[in-house]
């Protein structure tokens, strides 16, 4: 327990230090929105090209791992739908509670697993990019376009979101240069690195930035519900898939740390963008963020 402490705090300092960031206006309101959209479209990126295209997978069977987060993901899906028959809510805090559920915080899982299992962690966290991140996203445009707005998914825009996501286009891109045997040229390979190892610390220092703490303690029974499905019941999920597809070793510990992250701050984008309810997605990144200084930690002494 000790050591997995030991990891994970210098992950939740660099959070808090964002959050006091911004509490006091350093260095400025208006520094906040570029670093996300750098982040996003430049940095974070790069480190999943370099990663991917670069990497030695001939060690592991990545299909059952990216099995297991997949029926993961999906089956809390479910879960939501049925949940809803008796935790009754109008359509936008819905979707809000959906996507606090169901998306997952990649900087937070990335900087754990990098710090806690090193390279060859960071590369099987990259193959779970691949794999949640698709789902996430996809999942959570039909729930905000049914539950919030009211109307049918629209099979289009949805391929249209998938396309030009910087993320999903980095990972096939990596994907791609690493089964074609073609990988990095020396040059390109180093600058994808220096820009990737500025995404992590960039990326922490946004969510901190970007936790509102005031609207927590009104929301309070959402925040618990839709931590409590995020932070606990989605850790047991994967793990349940793991121990059906024989995954062990490295693979299942990066599974669980992807399984265990708090939502995605990127939700509250996607919430203002498409009608959902904003304040009470603020407040579940929040309060989810807040909580997983003491689940993460003991989902992974519990199943570690």
């Amino acid at each position: 327990m000790l050591a997995i402490l030991t990891a994970l705090i210098p992950v939740f300092l660099v959070i808090a230090l964002g959050f006091l960031l911004k509490r006091y206006d350093f260095p400025g309101d208006t520094f906040w929105a570029p670093v996300d959209q750098l982040n996003y479209y430049v940095l974070f990126p790069a480190l999943l090209l370099n990663t991917l295209a670069t990497a030695d997978l001939s060690h592991f069977d990545v299909w059952p791992m990216a099995g297991a987060m997949a029926c993961g993901q999906l089956s809390m899906v479910v879960i939501l739908i049925i949940g809803r028959r008796f935790y009754p809510m109008k359509g936008p805090e819905f979707s809000s509670v959906f996507q606090g559920a169901v998306r997952w915080n990649s900087f937070v899982g990335l900087a754990a697993i990098a710090s806690m299992y090193g390279p060859r962690g960071l590369t099987l966290a990259s193959v779970g990019v691949a794999v949640l991140v698709p789902i996430a996203n996809t999942m959570s445009v039909m729930a905000l376009t049914r539950y919030a707005q009211g109307a049918s998914s629209n099979p289009i825009a949805l391929g249209k979101l998938l396309v030009k996501n910087p993320l999903l286009i980095a990972c096939a891109a990596g994907i791609t240069l690493n089964a074609t045997g073609v990988g990095l040229a020396e040059p390109l390979a180093v600058t994808a690195k220096i820009l990737g190892s500025a995404a992590l610390t960039l990326g922490l220092l946004a969510v901190g930035a970007g936790l509102r703490i005031g609207h927590v303690v009104e929301e309070k029974w959402a925040v618990l519900y839709t931590s409590f499905l995020k932070l606990i019941g989605m850790p047991i999920l994967m793990m349940a898939f793991c121990l059906a597809f024989s995954v062990e070793g490295l693979p299942r510990l990066v599974v669980l740390i992807c399984a265990a992250v708090p939502g995605a701050t990127s939700s509250y984008v996607l919430a203002r963008q498409l009608g959902g309810h904003m304040e009470l997605m603020a407040s579940l990144i929040t309060g989810g963020t807040v909580l997983a200084v003491v689940t993460m930690p003991l989902m992974l002494w519990v199943f570690g």
